[in-house]
């Protein structure tokens, strides 16, 4: 694939860090970083086969959590007297504690309506069963990574002797997200792709998708946390394509 992406609508390398250890439901405080590392790196190989053009703080957040790994694994006799005095997760499990605590609250103000960002008044006590059906969950990066995953593994498997280039068109894509969109009004992404779809096919509607939720004509959510992603479109029915994606 040719086009690329830049993954600058996401919120960075510890947001998918917290993903992993939301994911794997562990204490910030005590992240396994074997299992942690294996799972971040899995994630950047995906992204590398999307051909998405990672930012180097990615490739950073890389290097930082192999040289953890490799410094945990060695024997305790390897280890320098000021090494074994402290745990060499501390700076890296400090960032992710400031930057949960800053999401957290970029979160609840984000679910405030526009007045109460400005005002703020002394809300009625309520059942807190009352609301919790109607708690509509942001879809992260790492979500739409472990939906890609899930859809990957029925993908058609490739035969590698045959040489016949299959031709893909993103905009072919696009609109195809789309048309099923304006059909079905909410569509489970995992269902957007039937049984014996190609993996090529997969990754450009996948690429497809990032670009339509770029350019607000869909959006996603989630009912509960790592739940189902639920696409519908932001936009009316016979709204055109903006012109950066016409020209594609």
């Amino acid at each position: 694939m040719s086009y690329r992406v830049k993954l600058d609508i996401f919120e960075g390398p510890l947001d998918l860090l917290l993903h992993l250890v939301k994911k794997n439901e562990v204490e910030v405080s005590d992240i396994p970083i074997a299992t942690i590392t294996d799972q971040y790196l899995a994630y950047l190989d995906l992204l590398h086969q999307l051909d998405l053009d990672v930012a180097g703080e990615y490739l950073v957040m890389a290097a930082t959590l192999l040289h953890l790994k490799s410094r945990l694994l060695l024997p305790g006799d390897d280890m320098t007297e000021e090494e074994e005095g402290e745990d060499p997760r501390a700076e890296l499990v400090r960032q992710l504690l400031e930057y949960q605590r800053f999401k957290e609250v970029a979160d609840l103000l984000n679910r405030q309506d526009l007045l109460d960002r400005d005002v703020f008044a002394r809300a009625p006590l309520l059942d807190e069963s009352d609301n919790e059906a109607d708690v509509v969950y942001d879809v992260s990066l790492g979500d739409l990574l472990d939906a890609l995953q899930e859809v990957l593994k029925h993908a058609a498997p490739e035969v590698v002797h045959r040489v016949i280039l299959e031709q893909v068109s993103l905009r072919e894509q696009l609109c195809f997200v789309l048309d099923t969109l304006r059909e079905r009004m909410e569509v489970v992404f995992t269902d957007l792709f039937p049984l014996g779809v190609t993996r090529l096919q997969i990754l450009v509607a996948f690429l497809a998708i990032l670009e339509l939720v770029r350019t607000r004509m869909i959006h996603l959510r989630q009912e509960e946390p790592f739940g189902p992603i639920m696409m519908t479109l932001a936009v009316s029915a016979d709204a055109p394509l903006p012109e950066s994606l016409e020209r594609l």
